[in-house]
Order: C-alpha cells, then sequence, then structure tokens
C-alpha cells in the first residue's frame, strides 16, 4: 500500500511517501519533505496563523511534488492519501485538508482523515518494531503535552492533559521573555546546560491525583522573577533561568509519566513531539524508565517534530480499519482523540 500524507496542521508544509507492508504494516519511508515557516515568525516571538496559512498555500504543491518524485510514481498509482484533519490552526488545516479532497476527488484515490495526535502517537513505530501493547505515550510540543495509554492501533485512552499552556509553548514564552530567538526550546536547551538547575526554585505544578499537567504559573513565575532583574541580563543569570526553568519542567513531565506507568502497570513507555527532542528529558526519561524497569521509546528528531510521515501510519491503520473519509471531510481546529 502507497500512501500519500499531508500536514499542514501548524506552520510546517509537509508531505511523505509512505510505503506498507499489507500483511504487519510495516512502513517504508521513501520520502518525508518539510518545509519549515521558522524564519516568517521568527521577528514576532510566535506563530502568525494568517502568514502560516498563506505560506501553506504557497508551499502544498511544490512539496507534494517533492515527496513523490522520489520514485516518479504518479498520482494515478498512489493506494490512498492520509491528510492531518485537527487539532492545530484551522486556516493551515484548510489548506492540507482541501488539497487533499481535490486529488482524491479527481483521481479517485481513497481518502483518510488522521488526528494529528493519533500521529504523534504512532510515530515510534515509524524506524523498527515499536513498543508491544499497552503503552503510555507522552505527547509533548509547542501545542499539546498529553498522556494516553495507548492499548492497541486505533485504541487509546486519555489519561491526562494540560489545563493552560503546553510545554512548548511555556518554552517558546519564556524564551521570548529572556530576549532569546524563536523557536525558544533549542535555545532554552543549549543554555540550560551550562546553567544550574537548582539556582532558583521554580514552582512545579504536580496537581496531586491526577495526570494533568500546568505550565502557565511557572511561566508566570518566570516572568515576575525576572521583573527585578537589572537589564541587560547577564549570561550567567539568563542560563541560570533556563536551567532552573527547564528542570521545572521536566520534573513534572517526568514525574507524571512515572505515575501514569504505576497507575496502568505498563512496561512500555513512549514520548513524542517536538519537545521530545530535547537532551535533558531524553536523559531524564531514560533514567527513569531504567530505575522501573520498563522500555522507552523516543523517536528520531525528525519524526518528532510536525512530519507528515506521521500521519501515513495513522492513515495506514484508519484505512486498513474500512474507516475512509469522502469529499465532506473538515478540520478541526480542537479535534479530540
Amino acid at each position: 500500500m502507497l500512501i500519500l500524507a499531508i500536514d499542514t496542521s501548524c506552520d510546517d508544509t509537509s508531505a511523505s511517501l509512505v510505503e506498507f507492508h499489507e500483511e504487519d504494516g510495516r512502513p517504508r519511508i521513501l520520502s518525508n519533505v518539510i518545509s519549515s515557516q521558522s524564519e516568517i515568525h521568527a521577528k514576532y516571538g510566535g506563530i502568525v496563523p494568517e502568514l502560516a496559512s498563506r505560506r501553506h498555500n504557497e508551499l502544498i504543491w511544490p512539496v507534494v511534488s517533492e515527496a513523490m518524485a522520489v520514485n516518479k510514481t504518479p498520482l494515478e498509482g498512489l493506494s490512498a492519501i492520509a491528510v492531518c484533519m485537527g487539532p492545530g490552526l484551522i486556516g493551515s488545516l484548510l489548506v492540507g485538508c482541501s488539497f487533499a479532497k481535490a486529488v482524491s476527488f479527481s483521481k479517485k484515490i481513497p481518502l483518510a482523515g488522521v488526528n494529528h495526535l493519533e500521529g504523534h502517537i504512532l510515530s515510534v513505530f515509524l524506524e523498527g518494531a515499536g513498543p508491544g501493547f499497552p503503552y503510555v505515550c507522552l505527547i509533548v510540543s509547542g501545542g499539546h503535552t498529553s498522556l494516553y495509554l495507548v492499548e492497541g492501533f486505533l485504541h487509546y485512552r486519555l489519561l491526562g492533559r494540560s489545563r493552560d499552556d503546553a510545554a512548548g509553548e511555556a518554552y517558546d514564552k519564556v524564551a521570548k521573555l529572556l530576549g532569546l530567538g524563536y523557536p525558544g526550546g533549542p535555545e532554552i536547551d543549549r543554555l540550560a546546560r551550562a546553567g544550574n538547575p537548582k539556582a532558583i526554585p521554580f514552582p512545579r505544578a504536580f496537581l496531586p491525583g491526577t495526570l494533568d499537567f500546568s505550565f502557565s504559573g511557572l511561566k508566570t513565575a518566570v516572568a515576575n522573577f525576572l521583573k527585578d532583574q537589572p537589564r541587560p541580563y547577564g549570561q550567567e543569570l539568563v542560563r541560570d533561568v533556563a536551567a532552573s526553568f527547564q528542570a521545572a519542567v521536566l520534573d513534572v513531565l517526568i514525574r507524571k509519566c512515572q505515575w501514569a506507568a504505576k497507575k496502568t502497570g505498563v512496561r512500555n513507555l513512549a514520548v513524542a513531539g517536538g519537545v521530545a527532542s530535547n537532551s535533558a528529558l531524553k536523559q531524564g526519561m531514560r533514567d527513569m524508565a531504567r530505575k522501573m524497569e520498563m522500555q522507552l521509546f523516543v523517536p528520531s528528531p525528525a519524526f518528532c517534530t510536525d512530519n507528515a510521515a506521521m500521519i501515513a501510519m495513522g492513515g495506514f491503520h484508519r484505512l486498513r480499519a474500512g474507516e475512509l473519509s469522502g469529499p465532506g471531510l473538515n478540520p478541526q481546529a480542537a479535534l479530540k482523540l
């Protein structure tokens, strides 16, 4: 089964051509093209939805053409098309869904709408066998911080989610407070390596009794701390703030995964989403998994950030279950899984 997948959920235009083994669903990624808009949004310190959707309009066909060019497959040679239908920025989602529906209708190719969160959950299967079922998956990115119990393909149970800011969103906002660039996550991760994570006692919102997350209070604590500091900030202060902020975020993420594993009794843990590329988070998760005698699965950085290959994974299993989408497919900004 040869699937063309499209993701335009936020500010990256991505298309991927993936070949699946019919019997076991083993993927072979032929292409995974991602066109980033970071340079466009950097001067605003965050994503501007209208600019993002306009850029998707410009890039969607060139990106799909590049993805299809790897083995010179014509559109008629596709088995199906998979497209991200939400959650995400509605203007951006409309571009990808409209394009996919047009190709599906004109070429009479089956279409599958895929939840963006499902793509992240299944991204751990793109490079190998992946974890056995059931497993706990932490999705941690700029738009989402959620814990799911994955009982099988297409079977997901929400364990906890952020009540306010996503972890990646908090990273970007703190980076802006510190005068760093956008996206802020990689820069804070880099600076934190040279800082003291115990320098500033930033709060941890553990929300006992739940597996939910909250990072808005931590962001406010950083802002209040910086109000009392002389400008311009010294390099040592910036490094210590970055390290102390990151330690507060990671303490919560790791502890919640530990609680989820104990609550569900699973022995497999996956971490996906853009923040899963954070070096300190990966090391902390490895240490926790080792102590609990669990197996940890984290995709390569290229498959942590938004990408169409993970949408192809979701599309394959939706199609195999007979879940086809038609011309009435409409994206949803707040789509639940």
